[in-house]
């Protein structure tokens, strides 16, 4: 099975507006398929200059590692929603991607999987209050904090959305 996650123009009316079709899903959620969904060959699956668009968005493609020393479950509900954090071979830089299904979820995360007496800057890839992923798909937000482990974060996800973090260990 092969799952080709990253693309950035939903609707695929592209080339021919008379297309309807689109992909049941968020920008915010294509970044966090990178993660719940493992495969050591991930690629970037749109054309080019969807990206060249949104490359603040594709920052996150181009940080997300195929090699992981670890992989944990944080929650999960099956055919519902999956969050899942995965270090980095030889790092200590974790990656967060959580997905819902076409409800729209909020979850509190404890970040206790982060080493302890550490700090790390958080990227938050997520969808943002006007994001659906059949009205509004592309609509997204990028935030930035300091992190540590004994912190919580709220994510919250549009319906056929996600949200997609990198903790990146501060030096």
């Amino acid at each position: 099975m092969d799952y080709t996650p990253g693309i950035f123009s939903i609707k695929l009316n592209q080339f021919d507006k008379n297309k309807t079709e689109q992909v049941h899903s968020t920008l915010a959620k294509q970044l966090a398929l990178y993660v719940t969904l493992y495969s050591p060959l991930q690629m970037a699956a749109d054309l080019p200059e969807n990206y060249e668009k949104k490359l603040d968005a594709f920052q996150f493609i181009k940080d997300v590692p195929v090699e992981w020393d670890l992989s944990k479950y944080i929650d999960a509900e099956i055919g519902d929603f999956i969050i899942a954090v995965r270090r980095e071979k030889g790092k200590d830089n974790w990656y967060l991607g959580a997905i819902t299904d076409e409800n729209a979820r909020t979850k509190e995360l404890k970040l206790d999987f982060l080493s302890p007496d550490k700090k790390y800057e958080a990227t938050i890839y997520r969808d943002n209050d006007k994001s659906h992923w059949k009205d509004n798909p592309e609509a997204y937000s990028i935030d930035s904090k300091t992190v540590d482990s004994n912190d919580k974060l709220t994510i919250k996800m549009a319906a056929g959305g996600g949200c997609a973090i990198s903790f990146k260990e501060k030096k």
